[in-house]
């Protein structure tokens, strides 16, 4: 009887151990073809230009909102595969491109408010789907009363730089002849302004601060599209109305 029993006992355990392996197996097997196919589980990841100060970010009317998109693989030793991007699209006007990137590619997302927006937040979803498997992201925008003043000064500001850095920095491709597209950002910020442009290959993001020498300072931070998320150049006047020359300085971690 003991030894019936030993025996089933035994064969118990051999079945369990049985089991696990052959879970085991099918789920490595199953993990392999989910590999080759492309469908390993990937993350999606949204950051806004410039970073946002606190959790919401505030526009106005016309203001071109911008957004970054990437995606990450969550297992390495995986074949990256394209993961396709869409967007709803609100009462305002939104543009994505491209709209299928790989791990190390970034998509731009804008949205732009409209008049009708004011006192509301825009809400956009942003979805990316890859061989049935989808990751999902809220972006939302609060838009407030506000025109942008700032273009004229914004635009003298920029090209205090450009032809310093022509002659400095010709390997960045940057000239007097440079065509840029400009927004307003950061609307509520008062004394320190802030605005964005964009040319075919650099977000050219400008700050100066309206104050009395020496102390009326203007920056410039470059960040190179579609492959960095964060500039890798800064420069600095240290005062604009004594002239001052632009120099070289350090990137700060929150830009």
């Amino acid at each position: 009887m003991k030894n019936s029993r030993s025996t089933l006992a035994v064969n118990k355990i051999q079945a369990v151990i049985i089991a696990v392996i052959l879970i085991a197996t099918i789920a490595a097997s199953t993990y392999l073809l989910l590999a080759n196919m492309g469908t390993a589980p990937f993350s999606l990841k949204v950051v806004s230009r410039p970073a946002s100060f606190g959790d919401i970010v505030y526009s106005i009317p016309g203001q071109k909102c911008l957004f970054l998109v990437t995606v990450e693989e969550n297992q390495t030793g995986t074949s990256s595969k394209p993961v396709n991007l869409s967007v709803t699209e609100p009462n305002c006007n939104v543009t994505l491109f491209p709209k299928s990137i790989t791990p190390g590619q970034i998509a731009e997302l804008s949205v732009i408010p409209t008049q009708d927006n004011i006192g509301k937040n825009v809400t956009i979803t942003l979805q990316a789907e890859r061989q049935g498997l989808k990751q999902t992201k809220t972006i939302a925008t609060e838009v407030i009363e506000g025109e942008n003043t700032l273009e004229t000064e914004a635009a003298s500001t920029r090209d205090k730089f450009t032809n310093w850095l022509s002659k400095n920095y010709p390997e960045l491709g940057i000239t007097n002849d440079t065509e840029w597209t400009g927004t307003i950002v950061n609307p509520r910020i008062l004394v320190v302004m802030h605005y964005i442009f964009l040319s075919e290959d650099w977000e050219m993001y400008v700050t100066w601060h309206v104050m009395i020498p020496p102390y009326d300072w203007a920056r410039i931070y470059l960040r190179h599209r579609y492959n960095q998320t964060a500039p890798t150049y800064a420069f600095e006047i240290s005062s604009v109305q004594e002239q001052a020359q632009p120099q070289t300085i350090e990137v700060p971690d929150w830009v």
